[in-house]
């Protein structure tokens, strides 16, 4: 990892691990290959609330998204998916490779609010 990636990541004082790992097809073998456990693994998913309206939700890798709570927590009836064209992906600067941090200390820098807005993942 490199450049203005790792010189943001290193501006805001988190304690972070750099991994490096093959092309992986689903989150059990990112869990693998980082060497943890896949609730550990965060997802970051792009949700539209409005036009030009969105938010990150982070969600643990062994959890989905319940959309009646993230309804309810962004006080609105109704919010979608952006389509591929407008998602946003984020990374860790460089293909096949990731970050390890301390999620309290992203929330503290991030300024981040917090709610429980998912439930269990369907097995599978």
């Amino acid at each position: 990892m490199t450049g203005t990636a790792l010189g943001a990541l290193d501006a805001t004082g988190i304690t972070y691990r750099i991994v490096r790992h093959e092309h992986v097809t689903c989150i059990a073998e990112a869990a693998e290959q980082a060497g943890v456990e896949i609730k550990d693994i965060i997802k970051t998913i792009v949700v539209r609330r409005a036009d030009d309206d969105y938010v990150f939700v982070l969600v643990p890798g062994d959890r989905s998204i319940s959309w009646p709570k993230l309804r309810s927590i962004l006080g609105v009836n109704r919010l979608s998916m952006p389509d591929a064209a407008t998602a946003i992906h984020i990374g860790a600067g460089e293909r096949g490779t990731a970050v390890i941090l301390d999620a309290d200390e992203v929330v503290r820098v991030l300024d981040a609010s917090t709610a429980d807005v998912t439930d269990l993942a369907p097995a599978g």
